[in-house]
């Protein structure tokens, strides 16, 4: 029986891979589309908010119909509309009276199949049977980091071999991901989250709840400590070893998405064998740590370092506490893993926030609003705690 699911499975890992096709392939065409579609950068970093400021609007939606319609659709619709965004990339730009318009438009069509997934993919992974679903958890959201690395590496090869004016061509190809895997999941088994007869709670439900309101914290944590310093990350490179941006967007990012990815495919192999509590407790402490490095040593390459250290202890938080919460409320269902998806999304919009407003006023010192988001992995540890009196 288990056997079986083990497409299923797949599949949903190559849905994490869409999500950071889709997240992560654009950004790298900021500058071309500054230089080709003369549309200024203020418009362009704008999309990266409006991205994610879908994606957490589809979080919040998604709970009034993706039970109506069943996972199965919801999936195919997700890797569906992922394809299209990118597409329409290519097309939408030349033919509409402003390119922007054209490149706001099929962001926001890729920004709803990627908001789909990241409610639907965990969920699915959670109702099919395994013998340790902590550990199904976390490879599952490391194949988020091996598909960040992929699309950096892949599509900077490509560019440099084929020239980034023909990018549209390693769009198309990238959407191609996304429809194969839509056809997969007409064919794969589909479990339920839920025994037959059984409803998953309500909104009204979990908000009742103290122990959902404390998992909620910890994913905004878990979001928050990830992104404050992965958003910077390229910055740190460039200062720690005196490169290019361009080499700086590689290697800090890089380095820490293939930490942070270690970190959740080594639970994800080793996990039966780990107490998931002590982990998460180990990794907060490690995150702080890194955290403090960054902060308060003044040797641009030991905060280089202490970028990435903070990629491998921040790698288990985000799936643990899905699991966690899987745990602790077995019949949350879909609203539940919407609303941590929600939850998570704010974390990773806010922590970077806070760290710039932070430096800037600190007369834009960085490290001082690094400082201050170390306030993210401490509340976590609480959460964390807090998780255990509940249970």
């Amino acid at each position: 029986m288990k056997n079986k699911y083990n497409k299923t499975i797949t599949a949903c890992f190559i849905g994490y891979i869409v999500q950071a096709i889709v997240n992560n392939f654009v950004p790298l065409l900021f500058l071309t589309f500054e230089k080709n579609y003369h549309i200024p950068l203020s418009q362009i970093t704008l999309l990266v908010t409006i991205n994610f400021g879908v994606q957490l609007l589809v979080d919040l939606l998604s709970v009034g119909f993706v039970d109506r319609i069943g996972y199965r659709a919801s999936m195919i619709i997700a890797h569906l509309l992922s394809a299209l965004g990118l597409v329409m990339l290519t097309i939408l730009p030349e033919i509409l009276p402003s390119a922007f318009a054209g490149i706001l438009v099929s962001v926001v069509i890729y920004a709803i199949g990627g908001g789909l997934l990241e409610v639907l993919v965990s969920p699915v992974v959670e109702a099919c049977p395994s013998e340790n679903k902590e550990k199904a958890m976390s490879m599952l959201h490391s194949f988020y980091c091996w598909g960040y690395v992929g699309v950096v590496a892949i599509s900077t090869i490509f560019f440099y071999v084929f020239g980034i004016s023909n990018w549209k061509i390693l769009a198309v190809i990238w959407a191609v991901v996304p429809v194969c895997n839509a056809i997969v999941f007409t064919k794969v088994p589909m479990a339920s989250l839920l025994e037959e007869g059984e409803t998953g709670l309500s909104m009204k439900d979990l908000f009742g709840m103290k122990i959902f309101w404390i998992l909620f914290i910890m994913m905004v944590c878990a979001g928050a400590s990830e992104q404050s310093v992965s958003q910077w990350a390229s910055t740190f490179a460039e200062q720690g070893l005196g490169v290019t941006k361009t080499i700086g967007d590689l290697a800090g990012p890089m380095a820490f998405a293939i930490l942070m990815g270690s970190a959740r495919a080594f639970y994800g192999k080793y996990g039966d064998k780990i107490n998931l509590d002590r982990f998460m407790i180990f990794s907060g402490i490690l995150c702080i740590i890194a955290y403090l490095g960054i902060a308060l040593i003044p040797v641009a390459a030991v905060s280089l370092i202490a970028c990435a250290i903070c990629g491998l202890s921040v790698g288990i938080v985000w799936p643990g506490t899905f699991s966690k919460a899987s745990a602790a409320l077995p019949k949350g269902g879909t609203a539940m893993f919407a609303l941590l998806a929600l939850g998570g999304d704010i974390g990773c919009s806010g922590g970077p926030t806070l760290v710039g407003m932070v430096s800037s006023r600190m007369n834009d010192n960085l490290k001082m609003g690094i400082l201050a988001a170390v306030v993210f992995p401490v509340v976590l540890l609480i959460g964390i705690r807090l998780c255990k009196k509940a249970e």
